[in-house]
C-alpha cells in the first residue's frame, strides 16, 4: 500500500487520483502528490468514506478526483489548503472557466493562465462545480472533526439557516422551529426533468441488441428500475424465478430478485446499504430463461454465480463490468438507429416514470427504486407533457361552474 504523508503537498502539477488495492483485495481512491506520497488530510477523508460510511468505490474515486483538483488549485497559487477554503469563492471561478490544459495534473505550475472568464461559455456546468465543492466541504468537515483543521473553516464553508422553508414532511412533528447547516458557496442548478427513455426507444433498443443478454440487460433496467451497478452485481442466488421460493429459504412469493450490496471484483455495487426486494414480470421471467439456455452454451460460465458474465470477449465466464453496460447500450442504439445512445439511467428512470404514469403510490416507487429519501423518488419521477394538459382540462371552465349558456 502507499506510504502516507501529513505535509503539504508540494508542487501541484502532479496532483492526482489514484486508486489504493489493500492486501484483502479492497479498493479505494487517495489523492497522491507531485514525488508520489499521499495527501494525509485527503487520504483520511476518503479511507473513511470507503469503510467508515461504507461507500462504493467509485464514489472515492469521484471524490478524490475532486479533491485534487482543488488541491491543485491551491498549489498552483502558493496557497495552503487551509488558506484556500478561505478563498473558496475564487475556486469557484476558477472551476468554472479553467479547462483542462489549465486545470489538469499535467499542467504546468507557473506558465498557465486562465485566459477567459465570466461572459464566456463556462468548461463546467453547475453540477459539475457543485459535486466538486460537496467534496471539498466534506473533507474539511472531516478534518475538522478530526482535530486536523481549526474549526473556524466551518463558518466559511456554512451558514446557520431556519427550517421554514423545508416541506413539512422534512421538519418533523415538533413545533418550534428547527436549524440547520447551509452551504455557503453553491451555484444555481437548472430545474431540469431527468432523461426518461421512452418505450419507442426501448423497444429498439431491444431490437438492436445481438445476444439475449443484452435483452435481459435492458429489461432489468428498463422492467425492474436497476442501477447498472446492481444488475452487474446480480448473483444467481439472489433471482429467485419459481412461484414459491419457500425451498430456496425464501418466504417472498412470486418471481422476484433481491438486490444485495457486496464488495464485486467486477466492481459493481448496489448503492443502498439495505436489501430490497424487487417483483418480475412475466416479461423479465422471459428474458431470464432465453439468457440461460445462452449461457449454458458457454461452459466457462458454469462456475460464476453471476448473473451477467462475459460470452464473447474479455475473460470469458467472468462478471461483466458496469462500464460494459453502458458500451452494450451504446452498441444496441447505434444498430437500431437511434439518433443518441440510450443510457442506463433513462432506462431506470423509464421505469419510475411508468410507475408514475399508473398512479402508483410514492412510497412504492421509493421502495422500487431502492431511494432512501422521497426527494430523490419526486426527482424521477415527473409528469410528463400529456399529464399535466389531462390535468388541466379536468377544470371546469366558468360556463360550466356557474351553469351559463354558451
Amino acid at each position: 500500500m502507499c506510504g502516507r504523508s501529513e505535509r503539504e503537498p508540494n508542487g501541484g502539477g502532479g496532483l492526482r487520483a489514484f486508486v489504493v488495492v489493500l492486501p484483502s483485495g479492497a479498493r479505494y481512491w487517495t489523492v497522491l502528490d507531485e514525488e508520489l506520497q499521499v495527501v494525509g488530510v485527503a487520504d483520511a477523508f476518503l479511507r473513511h468514506v470507503r469503510f467508515g460510511r461504507g461507500r462504493a468505490e467509485s464514489t472515492t474515486r469521484s471524490y478524490a478526483m475532486s479533491i485534487a483538483l482543488f488541491l491543485r488549485w491551491c498549489a498552483r497559487g502558493g496557497r495552503s489548503w487551509i488558506a484556500g477554503i478561505e478563498q473558496l469563492a475564487l475556486f469557484m471561478v476558477w472551476l468554472q472557466y479553467a479547462g483542462p490544459g489549465v486545470s489538469g495534473p499535467g499542467a504546468g505550475t507557473g506558465g498557465a493562465v486562465v485566459l477567459a472568464g465570466p461572459g464566456t461559455a463556462p468548461v463546467r456546468g453547475p453540477g459539475r462545480v457543485n459535486n466538486v465543492l460537496t467534496a471539498v466541504r466534506e473533507m474539511v468537515v472531516h478534518a475538522v472533526a478530526n482535530g486536523a483543521a481549526p474549526g473556524s473553516l466551518l463558518p466559511v464553508l456554512f451558514e446557520v439557516a431556519d427550517d421554514r422553508e423545508l416541506p413539512a414532511a422534512a421538519r418533523g412533528d415538533q413545533a418550534r422551529m428547527g436549524w440547520r447547516m447551509r452551504a455557503r458557496h453553491r451555484l444555481a442548478e437548472p430545474d431540469r426533468a431527468k432523461g426518461r427513455a421512452s418505450d419507442e426507444q426501448i423497444a429498439a433498443l431491444v431490437s438492436g441488441c445481438l445476444s439475449a443478454r443484452d435483452r435481459l440487460i435492458v429489461v432489468l433496467l428498463a422492467r425492474a428500475g436497476l442501477r447498472r451497478g446492481e444488475a452487474c452485481g446480480l448473483r444467481r442466488s439472489d433471482c429467485h424465478l419459481l412461484v414459491d421460493s419457500a425451498a430456496l429459504g425464501c418466504a417472498v412469493k412470486r418471481a422476484h430478485l433481491h438486490v444485495v450490496r457486496r464488495d464485486n471484483g467486477n466492481g459493481a455495487w448496489a448503492k443502498s446499504p439495505h436489501e430490497r426486494v424487487v417483483p418480475l414480470d412475466h416479461v423479465s421471467v422471459a428474458a431470464f430463461d432465453a439468457y440461460e439456455f445462452e449461457r449454458m452454451a458457454v461452459p466457462a460460465a458454469a462456475a460464476s454465480d453471476f448473473v451477467l458474465v462475459n460470452l464473447r470477449r474479455g475473460r470469458i465466464g467472468g462478471p461483466m463490468r458496469p462500464d460494459a453496460v453502458n458500451e452494450v447500450l451504446a452498441a444496441a442504439s447505434g444498430r437500431a438507429g437511434l439518433d443518441e445512445a440510450v443510457v442506463p439511467h433513462s432506462l431506470r428512470h423509464a421505469f419510475g416514470s411508468s410507475l408514475a404514469d399508473a398512479e402508483v403510490g410514492m412510497d412504492v416507487i421509493q421502495d422500487l427504486m431502492g431511494h432512501r429519501s422521497i426527494t430523490s423518488t419526486r426527482v424521477y419521477v415527473h409528469p410528463d407533457e400529456a399529464r399535466l394538459r389531462a390535468a388541466v382540462e379536468l377544470v371546469a371552465s366558468p360556463r360550466e361552474q356557474f351553469g351559463m349558456d354558451r
